[in-house]
């Protein structure tokens, strides 16, 4: 409930973005009244990709109603009455709309809590002071873009005004034309009266005649300057247009999309596209309006043409306006979930793509369907370059068409590829050295739709971020070498897929500690120690000098194409080994700061050499990938555990076996870093192996157990299994 207690303080734009979010399909009553049941329940353990998760889904929404109908019972008094029948109602309708559906009450809800979440957090930012400098230069820009479209739409709603001025104008001058061709007519038709009458009748229509000439005369002139200055207002719009449009979808979109590239390296998550899309959608809606006012304009000039440029100035406004809505449309179709980089075949995959100005535009009521084909790098830049590759691919997905849903609680129109699979891949020819796993290839999502009624057809295309595809799990680690190199160095615009063949060392770290701070989902990361550790082994270097790296530059090569010095493994296969038996078995050890690891051997002794015996740290192997090794003070290095080892038994029950070690470097006792991740003894088993030798023997001369020793399940198996090996004592 705090978090909804915080969205009523809420106070201008803020405030009505939050209120925009509630509508028909989930009333902002239900969220006031529920406010604490909704934020307490797990809408987030629900995957809304996964058919599966509808039971659970349905669930949720069974008890929302239920909880709804509780609500509204308990309402009593005069007030109370009207409450309790608008809470019924409610429960009723959300019922309806969603019981076919419940995954879509679950994703309204999940976009309300996080925008909310997200405008409450900027609010208290933005109040506080204490947030930092990039979140206030994210308000800054924000602020601009919200004051550029109230801009828009005040010259829109001008150029709409001076439009129906002008068609009144319009609309008289053919009335008063059409008075001139009355008189015309009439004295056309005057031959037939008497000279005295047809003299008197004549001069009284020629001065009328006069009259209204000179009026049409004058207004013809007027009306010209007006369809004029209204072509200029428009062109000035346009420009206007363009300007927030490139600034929409060449900075922030670009940024977004950049953000959901170092995702893939364990970046901070790309944020949600709500804001984007509400951008996308007012851009649309301008564009819209300014295109059918430049219609408007077109088809007065056709009903009353006028010597002037005119035609070729309204011809060359359509076209600009439709190359503008042709550009928003062809780049708000973008990929929302990205496929796996590292692709399997033979492997079921996901990914989703959406429309951002779908929902805006009434795209979703004849609903398109988007096709999915894998194509190789080459191809991709013959796409950017609109060279015919349609037909083409590098292999053949399954299930790789799918129709655009359109989500009303959202407002988005997208496509959810759910079981998608790479069933088979053709590669290209390699260059030089290049190995299988340095191939990128990339998911090409396309499709078709019109918009206006058929007035405009869009072929739209977008591409996945780059792929590599592998057979076996054995080429998993030189794939994402692959991957990490690429998302962390590619450049906005580039052409597909090129990425520099070396960068400074300090780009490297940034990518590396990024890396490693998500897979230990972690606050602790590399430190400047660890990056002159990992320095040294790149660079083959003595120096413990961090300033004597930060110029170096290291080549793709150096990462992952060479083997380093007297071993048959690369320096990206021994870092990456390094992840992942921390991330296995070692995570919970790293975070608690048990683990030094990038420790070589010589700085191992030194550190040791001046402590007590039986003092001890942990550092990773440099002989074998993915190992740890125990050294200690006189005998210094045991022989390195892998996952292999610890899948059998833990790194803190074999330190707690190893009763030579006393310490944990500096000065620790080990019991106090590691007890709390120590195997309990099965002290149980020697009551029930008693009972099971002895039965003759009576239960209460047996000593009774630890009971607070008992793991959670013990069975008669495992009291089986352990009866040869039972010497526990109890604790």
């Amino acid at each position: 409930m705090a978090m909804w207690i915080q969205a009523q303080q809420l106070q201008g734009d803020a405030l009505h973005q939050m209120q925009a979010l509630y509508g028909q399909h989930f009333p902002i009553e239900v969220r006031h009244y529920l406010a604490q049941w909704i934020e307490s329940q797990l809408w987030d353990s629900v995957e809304l990709d996964n058919p599966a998760e509808e039971t659970k889904a349905k669930r949720l929404l069974d008890n929302l109603v239920a909880e709804l109908q509780k609500k509204a019972q308990v309402q009593g008094g005069e007030d109370g009455f009207l409450l309790k029948i608008k809470l019924g109602h409610y429960a009723s309708q959300l019922k309806s709309t969603y019981d076919r559906c419940p995954l879509e009450l679950v994703r309204c809800i999940k976009h309300i809590l996080q925008s909310e979440q997200r405008l409450v957090q900027e609010a208290t930012n933005a109040s506080s002071g204490s947030g930092s400098q990039a979140m206030d230069t994210l308000s800054q820009r924000h602020q601009q873009i919200n004051q550029a479209f109230e801009e828009l739409r005040l010259a829109t709603q001008e150029t709409e005004n001076e439009l129906r001025k002008l068609q009144q104008s319009q609309e008289y001058f053919i009335i008063q034309y059409q008075e001139n061709m009355r008189i015309q007519a009439q004295l056309s038709s005057l031959s037939s009266l008497a000279p005295t009458e047809r003299t008197q009748r004549e001069t009284t229509l020629q001065s009328k005649r006069a009259t209204v000439e000179a009026w049409l005369a004058r207004e013809a002139s007027t009306l010209q300057k007006y369809r004029l200055d209204l072509a200029e207002q428009h062109q000035k719009t346009l420009g206007l247009l363009r300007k927030q449009q490139t600034v929409i979808l060449d900075e922030e979109l670009i940024q977004w999309k950049r953000r959901q590239q170092l995702a893939g390296n364990g970046g901070p998550n790309e944020g949600g596209l709500d804001v984007l899309q509400s951008w996308c959608e007012k851009l649309a809606d301008l564009i819209w309006q300014n295109r059918q006012q430049i219609r408007r304009c077109e088809h007065l000039t056709q009903q009353l043409p006028l010597p002037g440029p005119m035609v070729e100035l309204l011809s060359k406004l359509n076209a600009d306006i439709t190359d503008i809505i042709s550009a928003l449309v062809t780049s708000t179709f973008i990929i929302e979930k990205q496929p796996p980089q590292v692709l399997k075949t033979q492997t079921k995959f996901a990914a989703t793509v959406c429309l951002l100005v779908g929902g805006k535009l009434n795209v979703h009521m004849n609903p398109p369907q988007v096709k999915a084909v894998i194509v190789s790098e080459q191809q991709a830049k013959a796409l950017l370059k609109n060279e015919s590759t349609h037909s083409e691919s590098s292999g053949e997905i399954l299930n790789n068409n799918c129709v655009m849903e359109y989500h009303q609680a959202t407002g988005t129109l997208s496509a959810h590829f759910r079981n998608m699979s790479l069933k088979r891949i053709k590669r290209s020819d390699r260059r030089g050295a290049e190995s299988v796993t340095e191939e990128k290839f990339t998911v090409l999502f396309e499709s078709q739709f019109s918009i206006g009624g058929n007035e405009l057809v869009f072929h739209v295309k977008t591409l996945s971020l780059p792929v590599v595809v592998i057979v076996h799990g054995s080429q998993d680690n030189n794939a994402t070498a692959t991957v990490l190199w690429d998302n962390a160095f590619a450049e906005p615009g580039r052409v597909p897929f090129i990425v520099p063949e070396k960068v400074l060392w300090p780009q490297l770290c940034e990518a590396l500690d990024m890396k490693y701070k998500a897979e230990m989902h972690s606050g602790r990361g590399l430190s400047d120690d660890n990056l002159v550790f990992l320095a040294q082994k790149a660079f083959s270097s003595s120096s413990n000098n961090s300033d004597d790296y930060r110029s170096m530059t290291i080549s793709w090569a150096q990462f992952n194409r060479e083997s380093l010095p007297g071993r048959n493994f690369t320096f990206w296969q021994w870092f990456d080994g390094v992840v992942e038996l921390m991330k296995k078995h070692l995570k919970p050890h790293w975070n608690d700061g048990a683990i030094l690891g990038f420790v070589n051997k010589q700085q191992a002794q030194d550190m040791l050499m001046s402590k007590p015996n039986g003092t001890f740290l942990l550092r990773f192997s440099d002989s074998e990938i993915g190992g740890i090794t125990i050294a200690w003070r006189l005998v210094w290095n045991l022989l390195p555990y892998t996952t292999k080892d610890f899948s059998i038994r833990s790194l803190a029950d074999r330190i707690s076996d190893l009763n030579h070690l006393l310490y944990l470097y500096p000065d620790r006792p080990k019991d106090e870093v590691f007890a709390k991740y120590y195997t309990p003894p099965l002290c149980m088993l020697i009551v029930m192996t008693s009972c099971l030798r002895f039965p003759h023997l009576p239960p209460r001369s047996l000593t009774p157990p630890c009971y607070s020793c008992l793991p959670e399940a013990l069975t008669h198996e495992t009291v089986q299994k352990h009866l040869h090996t039972v010497t526990v004592t109890c604790c």
